[in-house]
């Protein structure tokens, strides 16, 4: 996508009565990749696709994180899980779009090089019968939205099964604004990163490490689960299952939306993204299958994910062979780390959310830097720099967006925990979120 969001547009109103008419206004003059900005001719190819894309964004949290998150907790936490990704996705499209885009994509005349400010905007124009590009401005708002409400809810694993509903609702609308706009600014907008050349094609770093480094340190903040062994089983694997699956198909509006067009970047990315994920799946297993001498069902699911995320930061750039090795090397890798924090770690990522992501996204930004260059079979390295200076680049950005994140999030959580309380009471996890929280059940006996 960074390449499609170089510059965007947005001013705030001096006047409350004219501000919603503003926010449809800064979508309509949001910048674009110079191709784009080139045709003012509506293309029905590129936005049948982009619709369909973002329909499998949404897909993708709705329901199937929510799916794959609930079959993994314990039975008597499966509805919190279903509504905090429900109530995530509405709180996070409404901040990005009243906050978070002006923030991220604003003018040039309004950014620098870490974020962008709000000015007034003088005129306004209606949403319908409006082009981005070779697609309608409504087709294009409503794709990167998708991104923006599916980062904070891959972290709600981290602190799954014990964190107040309320806290996770204040935590979402601050993280969307605080962690996920400043992000998507320096690596996609007009930012320090972007400037530098770092590679992200569909949110490797903005999506997938923001959330991954987020989960961790929220299961920091918030401690251990009660009672809590050292591996919690899945409740329900064929839940896991379902959900996984429509995680692998909804990628691919994902990824293959990333292009913005019904063209042969898309294309690419949509065949690399599936053989990221075979690799990463059956890399898993392998793995799995030699430490434990059995292969399991949760971590052909699970390798599949990991795959998935090492190869979106990647996916419009890198040769199908390449998608082999980054969908499989992230995904062990991931796997390396979920041991190793069991193992070394006093932390409860109850969703094993920073190895699946935040490491996995790690590799997968890194590895960019190598088979994103010509000489390897991909589209070319930023700025004609060497495999050495992109992968510099690359670590430069790695650590920047581990360091906000990380740092952020713990301010935040911290403030949450201040303002309405982050934990649940002994009771109430005893019995489950569901009956604290919801007064409800998933299951009847």
């Amino acid at each position: 996508m960074k390449r499609f969001l170089q510059a965007g547009a947005w001013n705030a109103l001096l006047s409350p009565k004219r501000y919603v008419q503003s926010v449809l206004a800064a979508f309509l003059v949001a910048g674009s990749s110079p191709a784009l900005a080139e045709s003012t001719v509506l293309d029905h190819g590129d936005t049948a696709w982009l619709l369909v894309a973002s329909a499998l964004v949404l897909f993708m949290c709705l329901p199937g994180l929510a799916m794959f998150y609930g079959g993994f907790l314990r039975r008597k936490n499966v509805l919190s899980v279903l509504a905090q990704c429900f109530a995530v996705a509405c709180v996070a499209s409404l901040i990005w779009l009243f906050i978070g885009f002006p923030l991220a994509f604003g003018p040039d005349g309004d950014c620098n090089e870490w974020l962008c400010t709000f000015s007034n905007i003088t005129s306004s124009s209606q949403l319908r019968g409006t082009l981005h590009g070779t697609v309608p401005a409504a087709a294009y708002l409503l794709f990167q939205m998708t991104f923006a409400l599916i980062a904070p809810a891959l972290s709600l694993g981290g602190f799954a099964e014990r964190m107040r509903f309320p806290a996770v609702l204040m935590y979402t609308a601050l993280w969307s604004i605080v962690v996920y706009a400043p992000v998507a600014h320096w690596v996609w907008g007009t930012g320090w990163l972007a400037h530098r050349g770092v590679i992200d094609f569909a949110g490797g770093l903005v999506v997938h490490v923001t959330a991954g480094v987020s989960a961790l340190v929220a299961a920091f903040v918030i401690g251990d689960r009660e009672r809590r062994r050292t591996v919690t089983p899945a409740h329900s694997v064929p839940l896991v299952a379902i959900g996984g699956g429509m995680l692998w198909v909804g990628w691919f509006g994902f990824n293959g939306g990333s292009a913005l067009a019904a063209n042969d970047d898309a294309a690419m990315a949509l065949l690399v993204t599936h053989i990221g994920a075979c690799a990463g799946a059956l890399a898993w297993m392998g793995a799995e299958w030699l430490r434990f001498r059995k292969p399991s069902v949760t971590g052909l699911i699970t390798g599949a994910v990991a795959g998935l995320v090492a190869i979106t930061p990647a996916c419009g750039y890198v040769s199908l062979v390449a998608g082999v090795v980054i969908g499989a090397l992230g995904s062990v890798l991931a796997f390396g780390a979920l041991l190793t924090m069991r193992a070394n770690m006093s932390v409860d990522d109850a969703l094993d959310v920073s190895p699946v992501h935040g490491v996995a996204g790690i590799v997968g930004a890194m590895l960019s830097g190598v088979f994103a260059s010509t000489a390897l079979g991909g589209t070319g390295l930023s700025f004609g720099y060497s495999i050495i200076q992109q992968i510099g680049v690359q670590a430069l950005g790695v650590a920047a967006v581990v360091f906000w994140a990380g740092f952020a999030s713990y301010v935040l959580l911290k403030l949450t925990d201040r303002v309405v309380g982050l934990r649940v009471d002994e009771l109430g996890e005893i019995a489950g979120l569901d009956i604290a929280e919801f007064g409800e059940s998933g299951y009847v006996e």
